[in-house]
């Protein structure tokens, strides 16, 4: 099975008010914003990041599952590296994993595929 598990390289964590999220992570954890676009802004935490990201922009990267409103429950997606995306989709279906989506090549610059646990919570595995 390669290399997996090697770590948490990011969690995605969903929310309706990014301004306000981004100052949390500024003056709560002391970081610097790494990356940021409209829809967007990633922290690093040393062997993660933390990517915040608006609710309106997460419906695409979880189809076809669908984004919780902050009320109803769990709102996040874990992002474990592997060293092949496809090869591991092979391993995850050999022990009953039935995919979100994926594999597939992001317009970021990784492959990414999708799925999730026995408690709704969403699962990335990307190279």
């Amino acid at each position: 099975m390669g290399s997996w598990p090697t770590g948490i390289g990011a969690i995605t964590l969903f929310v309706e008010d990014l301004d306000a999220a981004k100052q949390f992570y500024r003056e709560v954890f002391g970081l610097p914003v790494k990356f940021e676009d409209d829809d967007s802004a990633v922290f690093d935490f040393g062997n993660t990041i933390i990517n915040l990201l608006r609710t309106t922009a997460a419906r695409e990267l979880i189809e076809p599952a669908g984004v919780a409103p902050r009320e109803i429950g769990s709102r996040i997606q874990l992002t474990i590296d592997v060293d092949d995306v496809d090869a591991m989709c092979a391993e995850l279906a050999a022990r009953g994993v039935k995919l979100l989506n994926g594999p597939m090549d992001r317009p970021w610059g990784i492959r990414t595929a999708s799925f999730s646990d026995p408690g709704g919570h969403i699962w990335e595995i990307a190279k």
